[in-house]
Order: C-alpha cells, then sequence, then structure tokens
C-alpha cells in the first residue's frame, strides 16, 4: 500500500497526501454485511449541541467486523480487500468453508486467495487468530481481547501491531504500540501480523475540506474567545492566554488524569513513554 503526492495544479492539492488504492480488489461492500449508520451532527434528543465541532460529512455505511473471530477450526478465503470509511485500516472479506461471510481488519501482507483460521489448531501465521497461550514469544500481533470471548479491543488502527514479549503464569506480557508493557490473560485471541495501511500516518489532507467531508468542523481555539467563554481568553491584543487548560479548567499539561486506584493498575508492568 503506498502513496499518491499530487501535482500543485490547485492550493488544495499542494501539500496534499492520500493513500493509494492499488490493493483494494472491491469497490462495494457486501450487502449483507453492511447497516444504515446515522449522525447526530453532535445534537442530543432535543436538538441541543452538546458536542462542538461535529456535523456535516460525507453519508457512509457502517460495515460488521467480525473482532471475536469465534469460528474456530474453520477455513476461511480471503475473497476482497476493501476500503472502510469508518476506521484507518483496509478490511478483507472472508467467505468461510461453511459459506458464512465475514469482514475482519486487514492485517499487512495479507492477500486475495489466502486462507485463514481461527482457534486453538490454527498455525502462528499471517491473518490467524490463536490464544496467546499457543502464540510464540517475540510474535507481532494486533487485534487483541483484553477479556477471553469479548472480541478483540486493542492495536487495530492502521500500522499498528504489539510484540507478545513473554509469559508469565496464566498472563502474557505485552509490549504496546504506546511502549506500555503490561500483562493480558494468555486466553485471549490475538491475530497474528501488524495492521495493514501502515502509510495512513503519512497522509496529509491539504485543504480544510477534506475535515468537512469527514464530519469535523472547524475548532476555535481557547485564546482566541472572550473570558466569558474560556479560561485563556480575553487580554488586550494578542494575550498568550495563561496556563494551558481546558474550557472546563483542567489544565492541559501535566495534569495526572488517570485513577489512582484504577484496577487495571496492577496489570502495567511498564508505563508508556511520556
Amino acid at each position: 500500500m503506498g502513496i499518491r503526492k499530487l501535482k500543485p495544479t490547485t492550493p488544495g492539492q499542494r501539500h496534499k497526501i492520500i493513500g493509494a488504492f492499488d490493493k483494494i480488489t472491491a469497490s462495494t461492500p457486501e450487502k449483507s454485511l453492511v447497516v444504515g449508520k446515522r449522525r447526530t451532527g453532535g445534537r442530543n434528543n432535543t436538538g441541543k449541541m452538546t458536542m462542538r465541532y461535529l456535523g456535516g460529512g460525507h453519508k457512509q455505511k457502517y460495515r460488521l467486523i467480525d473482532f471475536k473471530r469465534n469460528k474456530d477450526g474453520i477455513p476461511a478465503t480471503v475473497k476482497s480487500i476493501e476500503y472502510d470509511p469508518n476506521r484507518t485500516s483496509r478490511i478483507a472479506l472472508l467467505y468461510y468453508a461453511d459459506g458464512e461471510k465475514s469482514y475482519i481488519v486487514a492485517p499487512n501482507g495479507l492477500e486475495v486467495g489466502q486462507t485463514v483460521m481461527s482457534g486453538a489448531e490454527a498455525a502462528p501465521e499471517i491473518g490467524n487468530t490463536l490464544p496467546m497461550q499457543l502464540i510464540p514469544v517475540g510474535t507481532i500481533i494486533h487485534n487483541i481481547e483484553l477479556r477471553p470471548g469479548q472480541g478483540a479491543k486493542l492495536v487495530r488502527s492502521a500500522g499498528a501491531f504489539a510484540q507478545l514479549t513473554s509469559r508469565e503464569g496464566t498472563y502474557a506480557i505485552i509490549k504496546m504500540p504506546s511502549g506500555e508493557t503490561r500483562k493480558i490473560l494468555s486466553a485471549c485471541k490475538a491475530t497474528i501480523g501488524s495492521v495493514g495501511n501502515s502509510d495512513h500516518a503519512l497522509e496529509k489532507s491539504g485543504k480544510a475540506g477534506r475535515s468537512r467531508w469527514l464530519g469535523r468542523r472547524p475548532r476555535n481555539r481557547g485564546v482566541v474567545m472572550n473570558p466569558v467563554d474560556h479560561p485563556m481568553g480575553g487580554g488586550e491584543g494578542r494575550a498568550s492566554g495563561g496556563h494551558p487548560r481546558s474550557r472546563t479548567g483542567l489544565y492541559a499539561k501535566g495534569l495526572k488524569t488517570r485513577a489512582p486506584k484504577k484496577h487495571s493498575s496492577k496489570y502495567i508492568i511498564e508505563r508508556r513513554k511520556k
């Protein structure tokens, strides 16, 4: 999966870098795995704006992704690699041997025609999902469960990967993309390989309109507001605005927001790099 840099024929094209769609093999999604998706525009049930800077955007359909991968022992063939507007990664359409179809997050190196499988008897190869107690130490993984059978919660965005570094009793030690090292139950499933579309990090929108297509409205800074609207507002001329903080007064830099007695702290061996 590469990227395309466009010629500067217009100001919006000058800095535009977008992903190439050369690996995508289907232009329309599988109808049985698609549901409608409604937008709120940041409004609640009474029509009051409760989230700012949301609204507009291109109409999207939601693709139902199989994060559980619980069809153990049944091989599936990759039918197509498709674009998904709801996530940064690409998705792969699987045709199972028993006739069922499903979408999965497409890992790096997954090709059309390849066979993937899940379950304890699956080999530790790209696209296969198996419990972490059966994955060799040092393997690159993604789509990691936090509780057995819950479905993948961690490491799902484009280009992301974690590493299974060791095991400790009933726990597997995982090095996360953030640099955090933590314990997760070995019975939890994970998928072999890293998430595809790693060039997503190199993309540049080139113009404000591309943000509007994604449903993001212009975001004004607190420092340009009046004192009644923001703690950093007001002042004569271009005042810097004092300590960086949110609209509700929480410090934006240096304030620890993690709950000190959070139950999952005991599973974190090394915190993420600051």
